[in-house]
C-alpha cells in the first residue's frame, strides 16, 4: 500500500525519540500499519546528536512541513501554546493529520483544532499529551467505552512525584529536593507549571473530557502546587498512616465535574500512594469494570514516542475511512454542543475531608477555641496530634477532619488565622480515600 509521510517539528527530546523509534523500528510499525510510515522531512532548530539525518529533508521553518504537499501526518511535538496552535491549524487546513504530545496545546485549544480537523476531514491524535508512554487515553476512550466513569484520579507529573517521594524517604526539603531534580534534568530551570500543578492541570482536562464528554474547560480546573508541603507534613501524614501525593482529581457528583489539582493525602494501601520517583499513575472507576489502574513512564524520550507513534499507527490505519466513522476524539459525539449536562462545580463547592497543621501558643483556651471554630462551620475532627513546643514556645498541632464542604473549611481557616494565639498561616491539604482496590 501506499506509504504514509511523516513529517516531525520538533527534533528535542520526544521529536528525536519519535524519530530513532520510528526508524529502528520501521519493518515492524510497517506490519502493523499495513504501510511503511516514512520520515518524509524534519524542522528543528539545533541538530540532535541522536539522530542520524541522512538522507532526509530538514527546514528550520516549521511551517514549511505543514505546507509541504508530500507529508500525510504533521508530528508536532515543540510544547507551548501559540506557535504549535496556528502550526496545527495550518496542517489541518492543508489537508494534513495531526499527532501531537502537546498538553498545554490540547487543554488550551483542543476544541477549536477538533474543530478544525472535523470540517477538513483529517485526524488529530494526542495519546503521547498524557502521562508520556502510558496508554491511558486509548483505555479510557475506547476500552472503557462501556463504562459510565465515576472518577479519575492519577499522578500525571513525575516532577511532583520525585520531589514528594524523596522528600519522604530522606527527610529532605522542597526546596532541596527540587534543586536536584532540576540538576538530574526531572525538572525545568522555571519549576512553575510542574510544582505548581499547571502541567498536571492540562492532563486532567483532557482526560475529565474524554471520561464525561464535556468540552475542555482547563480555565475552570482548580490548581494548586505543593510548593508549600513541607517534611513536617509529609512526616505526620506518615505518622496518621496516609502518603501525600500531588494528584490531579475528577469526580462526577449531582450537581456537577469536580476538576482539581491539588497536594492529597490517601491511605499508604492505596496502589497510588506507591507509586515513587517520576513514575505517572491513573486510577478509573467505572461503573461497569470497577476501579483500573495504568501505570507507567509518564515522560521521557522514547516512552512517549511509544505513544506518538502508536498514533501514527493509528492514522495510518484510518487514513481511508470516512471520518465520520472514526472514533470522537474526546470519545462523545456532539461536544460543543452542549456541556453533557455536567458544569464544572466551583472549588468552594467540593466535599473532601482535610489534614490542618498549625502553629499555636502554647497556653489554655487556644486549642478548644480552635475546636469551636471548627465545630460552628459543622466540621468535625477525626484525629488531633499536639506535639511539644518548639522555640518560642509554639505547639504543632496537626488536626484530621470529617468531610466538609471547602467554602466551610475557607471560612474556619480564615477565622482560626486570624486568632492572636495562632503564628503564621495554617497549613492546608486535602484528603482523599480513593479506594482504587474496592
Amino acid at each position: 500500500m501506499k506509504p504514509v509521510r511523516v513529517g516531525i517539528c520538533g527534533l528535542g527530546t520526544v521529536g528525536g525519540g519519535t524519530f530513532n523509534v520510528l526508524t529502528r523500528n520501521a519493518d515492524e510499525i510497517a506490519r502493523r500499519a499495513g504501510r511503511p510510515i516514512i520520515i518524509e522531512q524534519v524542522a528543528l532548530r539545533s541538530p540532535n546528536p541522536e539522530c542520524d539525518l541522512t538522507g532526509i529533508k530538514t527546514t528550520h521553518d516549521v511551517f514549511e512541513v505543514a505546507r509541504n504537499p508530500d507529508i500525510d501526518v504533521l508530528v508536532e511535538v515543540l510544547g507551548g501554546y501559540d506557535v504549535p496552535r496556528e502550526l496545527v491549524l495550518t496542517a489541518i487546513a492543508n489537508g494534513k493529520h495531526v499527532v501531537t504530545a502537546n498538553k498545554a496545546l490540547i487543554a488550551v485549544h483542543g476544541n477549536e483544532i477538533f474543530q478544525a480537523a472535523h470540517e477538513q476531514g483529517v485526524i488529530v491524535a494526542f495519546e503521547a499529551a498524557v502521562a508520556g508512554g502510558i496508554p491511558v487515553i486509548k483505555s479510557l476512550r475506547e476500552g472503557l467505552g462501556a463504562n459510565r466513569i465515576e472518577w479519575v484520579a492519577g499522578i500525571i507529573n513525575g516532577t511532583g512525584n520525585y520531589i514528594l517521594t524523596h522528600m519522604r524517604s530522606e527527610g529532605r526539603a522542597f526546596e532541596d529536593v527540587l534543586a536536584e531534580a532540576q540538576a538530574l534534568g526531572y525538572a525545568e530551570a522555571d519549576p512553575t507549571f510542574d510544582v505548581e500543578g499547571i502541567d498536571a492541570a492540562h492532563k486532567l482536562t483532557i482526560l475529565a473530557s474524554i471520561a464525561y464528554g464535556v468540552p475542555l474547560q482547563f480555565e475552570k480546573a482548580y490548581t494548586e502546587g505543593i510548593s508549600r508541603v513541607t517534611f513536617d507534613d509529609v512526616e505526620q501524614a506518615d505518622n496518621l498512616g496516609y502518603v501525600i501525593k500531588h494528584l490531579g482529581i475528577s469526580k462526577r457528583t449531582e450537581q456537577g465535574l469536580e476538576l482539581r489539582v491539588h497536594p492529597t493525602l490517601i491511605p499508604k494501601e492505596r496502589l497510588l500512594a506507591n507509586v515513587h520517583g517520576v513514575k505517572n499513575a491513573i486510577a478509573i472507576m467505572g461503573d461497569a469494570v470497577g476501579p483500573t489502574l495504568y501505570y507507567g513512564a509518564g515522560a521521557g524520550s522514547e516512552p512517549t514516542a511509544s505513544a506518538v507513534v502508536a498514533d501514527l499507527l493509528d492514522v495510518a490505519r484510518d487514513i481511508a475511512t470516512d471520518h465520520h466513522y472514526r472514533v470522537p476524539y474526546l470519545a462523545f459525539s456532539g461536544i460543543g454542543e452542549d456541556d453533557g449536562g455536567l458544569p464544572i462545580l466551583p472549588m468552594e463547592d467540593i466535599v473532601t475531608a482535610y489534614y490542618l497543621r498549625l502553629l499555636a501558643v502554647d497556653r489554655p483556651g487556644v486549642l478548644a477555641r480552635v475546636a469551636t471554630i471548627l465545630s460552628e462551620q459543622s466540621i468535625s475532627i477525626e484525629a488531633l496530634v499536639q506535639k511539644e513546643a518548639t522555640e518560642g514556645e509554639l505547639v504543632p498541632i496537626i488536626l484530621l477532619t470529617h468531610s466538609c464542604r471547602e467554602k466551610q473549611m475557607n471560612e474556619a481557616i480564615r477565622q482560626i488565622e486570624s486568632m492572636a494565639d495562632i503564628a503564621g498561616p495554617v497549613t492546608r491539604i486535602r484528603v482523599e480515600s480513593l479506594d482504587e482496590q474496592e
